[in-house]
């Protein structure tokens, strides 16, 4: 069975709840992002799209970095 929400991630209680399903093993998150026309991406697609951009950004592969250093799990590289 698959369910689908709908979670407000721009106030402080969407985005605890989004915290506490990031570190589930059974639950994948996709994020919709309005401006694309209704599209929606997975958490990897945004997590490589950010890294590229910092890396790009900063000049430094930023990949190896947030793997040493990150305390979440969900930043996968």
């Amino acid at each position: 069975m698959t369910v689908t929400a709908e979670i407000d991630v721009t106030r402080p209680s969407g985005m605890r709840i989004v915290k506490d399903l990031e570190n589930k093993r059974s639950v994948t998150l996709h994020f919709l992002n309005p401006g694309l026309n209704g599209t929606w991406h997975d958490f990897e697609d945004v997590n490589n799209n950010a890294l590229d951009k910092l890396s790009e950004h900063y000049g430094v592969d930023m990949r190896p970095l947030v793997a040493k250093h990150s305390k979440y799990k969900t930043w996968r590289v």
